[in-house]
């Protein structure tokens, strides 16, 4: 995860509405500082957030967190690149094989 790349893509999708900061920010019961702190990169939204942006902007959690928007296609082998950092650095949930 890139927390500028993240916020870079918030700050897109808020632009293709046409809307500032504070529009976003009233929309979704947060503050504007918030929104700029996640746009600049200097912090992620929080799991209730994520949430509502992903159902503001119809796109998905795992697009608003990569930065980009995902081929649906695609999806699952983005998700798992994605998460593969997490797993090698924390190691396999148990019960989970390295077959997957």
């Amino acid at each position: 995860m890139d927390a500028a790349k993240c916020g870079a893509f918030i700050a897109e999708l808020r632009s293709e509405r046409g809307m500032t900061q504070k529009e976003l920010s009233e929309a979704l019961n947060v503050s504007d500082k918030a929104i700029s702190r996640w746009e600049t990169g200097k912090g992620y939204p929080d799991v209730s957030s994520l949430m509502a942006l992903s159902e503001f902007f119809a796109v998905s959690v795992n697009e608003l967190l990569s930065g980009k928007r995902i081929d649906i296609e695609k999806l699952p082998t983005t998700a798992m690149y994605n998460n593969f950092p997490c797993v090698k650095k924390g190691g396999l949930p148990r019960g989970v094989s390295e077959g997957l």
